[in-house]
C-alpha cells in the first residue's frame, strides 16, 4: 500500500516517517533506563534490518531484547501494512525518550530516608527502505531538504 491509499495518516506517523514510505513500532514505559536504552538504539541506527537483528540477538545489554522486539514488530508492519519486502528495509529512525519515573524509598541510618529512583523508557523504532531513505539523504546534500 502506498502512502497515497492509506485511509488515515495519524499524527505520530506523520512526525517520525512524514510521507515517505516505511513503518514504526514503539514500546512504551518499558522498564528500564533511557540512558542504557540508548547505548543499543545507537547501535542498530541505519543499520539493514537483518544486521541489525543478528546484532540485537548478540549483544549482552539488557535492553537489546526489548529493541530486538520493537525491531521485530517494525518490520512486521512495514510487510504487512505498506506492503514492504523485508530484504531492503534499514533501521532509518531510533528514538528513546524518557518516560514517568516511578519513585521508591529506602531506609538509611539514623532513620533517613532516600529516594530510588526507578526510571523508564519509550523506544521507538522507524524501517524504511533503503533506497527511499538514499534519495533522501541525496536532497539534503543538494540543498534541497526534506
Amino acid at each position: 500500500m502506498s502512502t497515497t491509499e492509506r485511509q488515515r495518516i495519524s499524527a505520530r506517523r506523520d512526525s517520525i516517517l512524514g510521507d515517505a514510505p516505511g513503518s514504526f513500532a514503539s514500546a512504551r514505559f518499558v522498564r528500564i533506563t533511557p540512558l542504557k536504552a540508548r547505548r543499543v538504539v545507537d547501535m542498530v541506527r541505519g543499520l539493514p534490518v537483518d544486521e541489525a537483528l543478528s546484532l540485537l540477538q548478540f549483544a549482552p545489554q539488557a535492553a537489546s531484547e526489548t529493541v530486538y522486539k520493537v525491531l521485530e514488530s517494525a518490520i512486521a508492519n512495514a510487510e504487512t501494512t505498506e506492503g514492504l519486502d523485508r530484504a531492503g528495509l534499514v533501521v532509518s529512525v531510533a528514538l528513546v525518550d524518557e518516560g514517568p519515573t516511578m519513585k521508591r524509598w529506602r531506609p538509611r541510618a539514623q532513620g533517613r530516608a532516600t529516594r530510588i529512583n526507578k526510571r523508564t523508557s519509550h523506544i521507538t523504532l522507524a524501517v524504511q527502505p533503503a533506497d527511499a531513505l538514499s534519495t533522501k539523504q541525496g536532497a539534503k546534500k543538494n540543498g534541497k531538504g526534506a
